[in-house]
């Protein structure tokens, strides 16, 4: 599967930024054993290219690890050096877009308006990251880009958390990106890394409730469409 058909599927990209080394492998051991499957680490954690190459190592199979605030082209060559599987950037950077095509690594480009998002798919963006999506106003605007530009699929990053996580996956989005809501700060200052995973796992059930009601809708519609007399015989 491509990295878009498994977040498709997956839905939560976990966010760890800035946190202490001494506390990264059990959070990241908390996300895992709550059914987290996609990570996103940022360039403003300290060691950030050592921590992802060895992630990499520890959780293959397990994990798909990206680098974000990826800024240029400079980063894009590190990031992809320390073996990251995709990479994320607040903005619309054409470049770091180009470097991921030529060594076939997925860009996801921050974009707020439709002409920025329409450029990055121009310019070979397979997906943009949509940020921030709470400040855009939530479910609401992504739906309404989304209305002309349903083609390009969409990941919503901003203020994303348990009380509107449904409404943004109603609204068409492919997946969501979900730092300090879900990796809390305070939670792992105090070692409370059991209510990360606790955490986690909520956020997989609502993903395992939408994926399940959209596949039963599918169906119901798969088999009206064959049969469109059966609900009439």
């Amino acid at each position: 599967m491509s990295i878009l058909e498994v977040l498709n599927r997956e839905k939560i990209m976990a966010m760890i930024r800035g946190l202490r080394p001494d506390t990264v492998d059990r959070t990241v051991e908390a996300l895992v054993q709550g059914g987290i499957r996609f990570l996103e680490v940022t360039t403003n954690t300290e060691g950030v290219y050592e921590l992802v190459e060895r992630l990499r190592q520890r959780y293959e199979g397990q994990l798909l690890i990206g680098i974000g605030t990826v800024l240029d082209a400079d980063m894009a060559a590190k990031s992809i050096d320390a073996g990251a599987q995709f990479i994320v950037s607040p903005n619309l950077d054409e470049e770091v877009i180009a470097y991921g095509l030529r060594h076939e690594i997925d860009v996801f480009p921050g974009v707020m308006t439709p002409t920025e998002i329409v450029r990055a798919v121009n310019v070979g963006a397979k997906a943009v990251k949509v940020f921030p999506t709470g400040s855009l106003g939530g479910a609401a605007y992504l739906k309404e880009v989304r209305a002309p530009l349903d083609h390009i699929p969409m990941i919503a990053s901003g203020s994303v958390g348990l009380n509107n996580l449904r409404n943004i996956l109603d609204a068409g989005a492919i997946g969501v990106g979900i730092g300090g809501n879900l990796v809390k700060r305070q939670w792992i200052e105090a070692e409370r890394f059991n209510e990360i995973q606790k955490l986690a796992r909520e956020f997989m059930d609502i993903v395992a409730e939408f994926q399940a009601q959209s596949t039963g809708f599918l169906l119901s519609s798969s088999v009206a469409m064959e049969d469109p007399q059966g609900s009439r015989s």
